[in-house]
């Protein structure tokens, strides 16, 4: 229902925006703007994202299935049981599902996208398997979906690119600001998810989250006294590697477990151009309906309209230029990173709002397109309360972001 809602809202408002703008200001090119957008975003929606997620999917899905065949997800899913049953506590000890999660949020902290991806969907049908309503958003696939739109990323990778390409002299200098952003967007996620599922806050679950916060703060420590250009090579250098050891360990754990290995790759390959034509209704529905409220001017108005709240109120608002980077980001990956490239285009990748808008793309990833994404892999129809949960995640997160910023940059 809560989908429904969204989606007619952003065409509904668009078209009640597309008229005011023709009627009162005499805008004889709105509608053209929208019916472009709508079959720009319809193609690259199917060629750009769902035709060039498949190559992806078949590989890592591939290989997945080698893990699997060696035992290595079902020896994961028991190492880390006593943590994730509490956060998923409807999952049967050591089911598939807990180590395919776990492999979706390490390539996820890697910050390596489109190696996430396959590992998610893969985890989110195990979790569709086990789900007593289908078509019907369990708790395990709401904590999962919202945990993973929380973006939790240890490693920036395409941030730093970004900021180099757009001349920064300290690429790196929103490492831990990002870090910290994603960090406590993820924590906001458990919070308002394990509150709404009444999860249990027991010793074990405390020491858990309380060491993974130590690890992070540790890694956030190591890498703020490195060297600009040991830490340049540290984020290049690291994220990739770790992936290059993951594959390599699956392939060897798979020799040693005398698994036939080319044929359980092509066995769990099969999967992934399935499951790519099975989102891309999804896919197209959701992208379209985010383009046509982009184009319609409805986020820039939104983005206005808080920014005149704010000046309101005489709180500090140095930070409103990079306001739709945050804004934009629950909608649309390409479209926040193509905000930030602006703003940082336009007042400097080393300037206060340029460093605060990288500090919001760092700190949460795209909620409706991997909602639209992850649920519609698996025919989920009823979304219950994951849109509110994952929007809630995200605000308190951008908030955070902006505390962050001015304790690191002002």
């Amino acid at each position: 229902m809560a989908l429904n809602i969204v989606w007619v809202a952003f065409i509904v408002i668009a078209f009640v925006i597309a008229l005011i703008k023709f009627i009162f200001l005499g805008d004889t090119t709105i509608f053209k703007v929208l019916v472009d957008g709508i079959f720009d975003s319809a193609k690259s929606s199917v060629v750009d994202v769902a035709f060039s997620l498949a190559g992806t999917m078949v590989f890592f899905l591939g290989l997945m299935n080698i893990a699997k065949e060696a035992g290595a997800i079902n020896w994961l899913a028991r190492k880390l049981n006593p943590f994730m049953k509490r956060l998923f506590p409807e999952v049967p000890d050591g089911h598939p599902a807990m180590g395919e999660m776990v492999m979706n949020f390490s390539a996820n902290m890697l910050g390596l996208d489109n190696a996430a991806t396959p590992f998610g969907l893969k985890a989110m049908k195990s979790l569709e398997d086990i789900n007593p309503n289908k078509g019907t958003a369990s708790n395990a696939q709401i904590m999962f979906l919202v945990l993973h739109t929380s973006g939790l990323v240890l490693i920036p990778l395409s941030i730093f690119t970004y900021r180099i390409a757009a001349g920064s002299t300290d690429a790196t200098s929103v490492f831990i600001p990002c870090v910290l952003g994603t960090v406590i967007t993820t924590l906001a996620a458990i919070f308002v998810v394990g509150i709404k599922q009444k999860i249990k806050w027991d010793l074990v679950f405390s020491t858990w989250i309380i060491s993974i916060l130590v690890l992070v703060g540790a890694l956030m420590t190591a890498v703020y006294f490195m060297s600009p250009e040991m830490k340049n090579t540290f984020s290049t250098v690291s994220g990739n590697l770790a992936l290059l050891i993951i594959i390599v360990a699956i392939i060897l754990g798979g020799v040693w477990k005398k698994v036939s290995i080319f044929d359980a790759f092509i066995e769990g390959a099969k999967e992934g151009f399935n499951v790519v034509i099975k989102i891309i209704p999804y896919l197209v529905g959701m992208l379209v309906a985010i383009r046509v409220f982009r184009d319609s001017g409805a986020l820039g108005y939104l983005t206005d309209g808080i920014a005149w709240v704010l000046h309101q109120t005489g709180v500090n608002t140095d930070f409103v230029p990079a306001l739709p980077t945050a804004i934009m980001k629950p909608f649309s990956g390409s479209g926040a990173r193509g905000l930030m490239i602006d703003t940082m285009k336009a007042y400097g990748p080393d300037s206060f709002v340029g460093k605060v808008a990288c500090t919001f793309q760092g700190s949460a990833d795209t909620t409706f397109y991997i909602l639209a994404l992850y649920f519609g892999s698996v025919g989920i129809k009823k979304v219950r309360y994951s849109v509110w949960a994952g929007m809630a995640a995200d605000f308190i997160g951008v908030i955070a972001a902006i505390f962050i910023a001015y304790i690191f940059f002002s």
